[in-house]
């Protein structure tokens, strides 16, 4: 009988995202050809975790308890360390990190312990909008040193591969492998009248309310200021009739909240209970009147999905966006700033409207004509679905990630 291939594959965190589904699709769905240990880092307590997802696929992750998100010289010394001993004990044909930190950390450790086969997915980066010139010039010297010790380095979109090769020099262009990020599509397009009314019931939704929501980490390069900019001068004009959700948490809840009560736009924090699927309301200011709902973090956001009416991007960089690819698998017209993998989800004018990066005249433009034409929405939505159906299912995924794995033992065999 044939050993299965030894995969060493190492990610960042448990949250919910882009790099847990595809690390989780790629530990299970890929056994027993390839024998994968899942090692982690320690989830962000402001994030919500994605365990779930691996209890539901059967797998048992192995945790590094060093490794946190921040740079911290003794925690990341201590996990490196680690590494290197679950790699002496796995002893695996390959290694393949997800994630800057994890990219790091594991790479180096592999390449001391002479691993074969080294990989790292880029599922976004660092290298503008999120530190000074001085640290991300740092990060970048020490992405160009790994990459040049890595087999292959893999993208997430075309403009990502361009980025890594030519804006900023990591490695040859022959080097990089664009690999489109892959998920569970289906569970976007079932039970979807019963998820929209359950969503809309728990806030308190008339049918012909519009819904706009936006969905990922409440942290600075996600902009969060520019939608409610875009919120409140969008209420004053329809009235009752839209009302918008922010769906996540993070380092920046306190201060988005603070903002708002400065710009004067009335909000509530009414989170989602995962536990009896009903809304747990925190806090609510001016009850019916209110004109953004703080939902926190939901496990199942398929049923957010089915209730919104149209999703929002603001980010300053973005790898690819999960939450816009999830948005058009549910039908739902978005419309996002052109950043990083974004173009590689959204047909411009066909399944959403892309705007320049800070145009909030323009991004509320396009919002207005989704909201003035319903059979536009459903047009548009129609098409995103259709188009991210066939693009990024994870069958797709894991046959590309098998084809490159066995390539590159075919090179070293």
């Amino acid at each position: 009988m044939k050993k299965p291939i030894k995969v060493l594959r190492i990610i960042n965190r448990l949250n919910l995202g882009g790099p847990t589904y595809n690390a989780s699709y790629l530990t299970s769905r890929m056994y027993p050809e390839f024998n994968t240990l899942l090692i982690s880092g320690n989830h962000d307590e402001s994030e919500a975790s994605s365990e779930f997802l691996l209890a539901k696929s059967g797998i048992k992750a192995r945790y590094i308890k060093g490794m946190y998100r921040e740079i911290n010289l003794y925690n990341d010394f201590k996990a490196y360390w680690e590494i290197r001993k679950i790699i002496k004990e796995f002893k695996p044909d390959i290694v393949h990190t997800h994630a800057a930190k994890a990219g790091a950390l594991g790479r180096l450790a592999a390449i001391h312990e002479g691993v074969p086969i080294i990989l790292h997915t880029f599922h976004g980066h660092v290298f503008h909008s999120y530190f000074n010139s001085i640290k991300t010039k740092l990060f970048i010297k020490i992405e160009q040193y790994l990459a040049k010790k890595s087999s292959v380095i893999v993208a997430i979109s075309e403009l990502q591969k361009k980025e890594l090769s030519e804006d900023f020099s990591i490695c040859p262009k022959a080097k990089v492998q664009v690999v489109p990020l892959g998920f569970d599509l289906d569970r976007f397009k079932q039970d979807v009248e019963a998820k929209r009314l359950c969503f809309r019931n728990f806030y308190g939704l008339e049918n012909d309310v519009i819904a706009i929501g936006i969905i990922g980490r409440l942290v600075p390069i996600k902009n969060h200021k520019m939608f409610i900019n875009i919120a409140k001068s969008l209420a004053g004009e329809f009235n009752s009739k839209i009302k918008f959700f922010i769906i996540g948490d993070g380092e920046d809840r306190l201060e988005l909240e603070r903002y708002c009560d400065e710009i004067e736009i009335r909000f509530s924090i009414n989170h989602w209970c995962e536990e009896n699927n009903s809304s747990q309301i925190l806090f609510n200011k001016s009850h019916d009147e209110i004109e953004i709902v703080f939902c926190s973090w939901m496990q199942d956001v398929s049923i957010a999905m089915a209730g919104l009416d149209l999703v929002a991007l603001t980010s300053l960089n973005e790898g690819t966006p999960v939450s816009l690819i999830e948005a058009l698998a549910a039908s739902k017209p978005v419309v996002s700033t052109n950043v990083g993998g974004v173009a590689d989800v959204v047909q411009n004018g066909v399944t959403g409207y892309l705007t320049n990066v800070g145009d909030e005249l323009d991004f509320i433009q396009k919002i207005k004509l989704l909201i003035a034409d319903a059979e536009a929405r459903k047009k548009m939505g129609a098409a995103g679905c259709d188009y991210v159906s066939k693009k990024f299912g994870y069958e797709r995924l894991v046959n590309e990630v098998r084809s490159l794995y066995l390539d590159l033992l075919k090179k070293i065999n």
